[in-house]
């Protein structure tokens, strides 16, 4: 008997049929004699259509009012489950947030969790009943007020959970059957992975992979949470489904679980970026802060950051940022160019970050060079380079990015 918790994501509850096909799943681990809690998100659709809402009352709203609003989309969803669950003969109960509590700051919109008690829950699975949990949602605890996790929240709060019970498992099902070594679309050979490293998979979902949510890898390898990602479309009663072991799908797990590793894991491409770049910047102490201090205070996140030699006392900074924050990034600079002296401004948005990423690097050379010579072999232009033990990221333009993907999955053998 294990202790499991199941989370299920949006387009695996759009509606009452696939509910019913949720509730199928959940049995069939209560027959197999585990306890069982499940996190649910809402239903596709419904949290934009919340959102969308608030914005048509008022474009300012008081944020507070904003997470009592768009936690009800998971309250639904949990009610329902259970309900299906009770006409199946499972004995089974919803639980929001604040009634665990899970508990957490008070960054409304963006809330971090900071405990989970999970000890009625617990004591309940002494009696066979399953509980069904809002995703997505807790409760800061001074103010009494109920507060949301942000987007993709819900996979947070599963892992959370599993942590907070001391699970045995916690399983994330979704419309994938996994993580693959790169997006299947871009490249059909793209085979799914059995084990990823909780490092390997932070790298992947913060450089563009979107099974699982960033926030969420960190939870797991912090409290060292063995993480499956499961497809929820797959037949419930399955065989393969029933059988003793790991379920099928990827598990995200302590490096020390893998017991070799490969040299890359997977590549991971993101759209989402801007190159910023700001000319004849004097080259002296300090210049830095000035630079980045102000995107900090904006809260505008930036990565990949490339400074040219100094030539004549001044010098060229190149640095990417989110492209829905390209704009920001420019106003920032600009309300602060007399502190820092540059000569002008440039950016651009047609461009797309390519990562590489293997906990194997850590042991083999040349892995870069590798990348850089295929690229160059294409006619890839490479604007920028970052790296780090695990992971090498390149900067190029967006019309290169699938010939890039497919090239690097290539070349690292990924595609055997």
């Amino acid at each position: 008997m294990a202790r499991l918790v199941m989370k299920f994501g949006g387009t695996s509850v759009a509606n009452i049929e696939r509910i019913r096909i949720v509730a199928r799943h959940v049995k069939r681990e209560v027959e197999a004699g585990h306890q069982v809690a499940v996190v649910v998100s809402a239903m596709s659709g419904k949290t934009n259509e919340l959102v969308g809402w608030c914005r048509e009352a008022a474009m300012l709203h008081d944020a507070r009012e904003y997470d009592s609003i768009v936690a009800s989309g998971e309250q639904v969803t949990s009610g329902l489950l259970a309900i299906v669950l009770q006409d199946m003969g499972i004995s089974a109960r919803s639980w929001l947030g604040w009634q665990l509590p899970i508990s957490t700051d008070d960054a409304h919109g963006a809330a971090r969790i900071l405990d989970v008690n999970g000890d009625e829950i617990v004591a309940r699975f002494a009696r066979g009943e399953v509980a069904v949990i809002a995703g997505f949602q807790g409760i800061h605890l001074p103010t009494g007020r109920l507060t949301t996790l942000g987007r993709g929240g819900s996979d947070t709060s599963a892992v959370a959970v599993a942590a907070g019970i001391k699970a045995d498992r916690c399983d994330i099902y979704t419309d994938v059957d996994g993580v693959y070594t790169t997006d299947p679309r871009i490249v059909p050979k793209a085979r799914r992975l059995e084990k990823v490293a909780f490092e390997e998979m932070l790298e992947m979902a913060s450089l563009g992979a979107k099974v699982l949510q960033v926030r969420s890898v960190e939870l797991a390898m912090v409290h060292k949470v063995r993480t499956f990602v499961r497809s929820s479309f797959t037949d419930p009663d399955a065989p393969e489904l029933k059988t003793a072991g790991d379920p099928p799908g990827t598990l995200i797990c302590d490096e020390e679980e893998i017991v070799e590793s490969e040299v890359v894991t997977g590549i991971a491409f993101a759209r989402d970026e801007a190159q910023v770049s700001i000319r004849h910047v004097p080259d002296q102490p300090g210049i830095a802060a000035n630079v980045f201090v102000p995107l900090a205070d904006a809260n505008i996140n930036v990565d990949m950051i490339v400074q040219n030699i100094s030539a004549e006392g001044f010098t060229d900074i190149t640095f990417t940022v989110p492209t829905a924050d390209f704009e920001r990034a420019k106003a920032a600079l600009a309300d602060v160019r007399g502190e820092i002296g540059f000569q002008s401004i440039e950016g651009a948005t047609d461009v797309v970050k390519v990562s590489i990423i293997g906990i194997g690097m850590r042991s083999h050379a040349g892995v870069a060079a590798r990348a850089f010579k295929a690229l160059s072999e294409r006619g890839i232009n490479i604007r920028a380079i970052s790296t780090s033990e695990i992971k090498i990221s390149v900067l190029i333009d967006a019309a290169y990015t699938e010939l890039a993907v497919r090239t690097l999955h290539s070349v690292y053998g990924l595609d055997a």
